[in-house]
């Protein structure tokens, strides 16, 4: 093995060992980013590329027989993949934009675009290179990881299943060319993908503009997006589907039960406070707005009764309580803390 391998190896497995829960810190970083921008998403995937995956991308050359990546652990980004999923496309440039307003970004390409352009189908997502930096500063887990680069593609489920599919098959081929009905079948399943993609993005247009409901329906997970748009308007983006589960959850928690008491809690002066105190770096989504109006409302307790719910309930309660601190001092909470006697 060469110097530089040698090299490479032995910063990558001191690196690995020195962060053993990179793809937890990245994966979950972003799932509440999206979450807390409202964002639609199918699911968020993170990985770090492994030893032979990594070795054999420093040994890859150009044409002119020069390393594609003379120094590898710089000039390599995809040590740390995370992949986003969406429903349908027009939730991607909402995704992108809540990445952007968080990270430095580094590049950014359009492979679905491009794809357009040459006029033809095949590969479709939009590959973002990020550098994790003080704009990044509030996300705990990714402190450890200040200036590291992470690549993010993003892309819809239909897109993903495609790309996984002609992955597989060539990769299973090795360096063979594929039989050219092969070829032509793939070509035909981007364009059949592209249009389903075209009519999801048509049923969510449709869905969103469905009437509103009546003041005395009970606030549930399957009728908290009806209310909220009724109650909202478009302000705040809405959510998947289960986060209004865990929603309905968080109001039960605190006695909120009917349409009444939630338009009483939507106050938009207290919404304005809330965007003053916490200085959100994205436009919030209906969900991460309601858990900060509730913080606001009722401080600790809040903390108390909803600490052990949520995706990542062992982080929640922090997350809680650094909220609740900016609040404070911003002075739009009452600060119920006793002093000692």
């Amino acid at each position: 093995m060469s110097d530089r391998i040698a090299r490479l190896g032995s910063r990558y497995h001191e690196w690995r060992r020195t962060h053993p829960d990179v793809a937890d810190d990245f994966g979950g970083s972003i799932e509440d980013l999206l979450a807390d921008a409202g964002v639609t998403y199918d699911r968020v995937t993170a990985r770090l590329k492994d030893w032979p995956s990594l070795k054999a991308k420093a040994r890859k050359k150009g044409p002119d027989g020069e390393f594609l990546y003379p120094e590898p652990w710089t000039d390599i980004h995809d040590l740390i993949g995370v992949r986003v999923t969406t429903f349908h496309s027009t939730e991607i440039p909402v995704a992108i934009g809540v990445l952007q307003q968080s990270f430095t970004v580094e590049r950014s390409v359009d492979k679905t675009a491009e794809t357009r352009v040459a006029g033809g189908f095949g590969y479709g997502s939009h590959h973002l290179i990020l550098t994790v930096d003080e704009n990044s500063s509030d996300i705990e887990e990714l402190t450890p990881y200040q200036g590291v680069s992470f690549e993010v593609q993003v892309r819809t489920v239909l897109q993903h299943a495609w790309a996984e599919f002609e992955h597989d098959i060539r990769y299973k081929r090795g360096g063979e060319d594929l039989d050219p009905r092969v070829d032509r079948a793939f070509t035909l399943a981007a364009g059949l993908i592209e249009l389903a993609d075209q009519q999801f993005d048509q049923i969510a247009a449709l869905q969103d503009a469905e009437g509103s409901p009546a003041d005395d329906v009970d606030l549930t997970a399957e009728t908290l997006p009806g209310v909220l748009a009724m109650l909202l308007g478009n302000r705040f983006p809405g959510s998947r589907s289960e986060n209004y589960r865990w929603l309905e959850r968080l109001l039960n928690a605190n006695g909120i039960t009917t349409v009444a008491e939630l338009e009483k809690l939507l106050n938009p002066n207290d919404i304005e406070a809330v965007h003053q105190a916490v200085q959100y770096r994205f436009h919030p989504g209906q969900i991460r707005l309601i858990d900060d109006l509730l913080l606001r409302r009722f401080g600790q307790e809040h903390i108390n009764r909803t600490g052990s719910t949520g995706s990542r309930p062992s982080q929640r309660p922090h997350q809680l309580a650094g909220r609740l601190k900016r609040m404070r001092a911003a002075r739009i909470v009452p600060d119920t803390r006793r002093s000692p006697q």
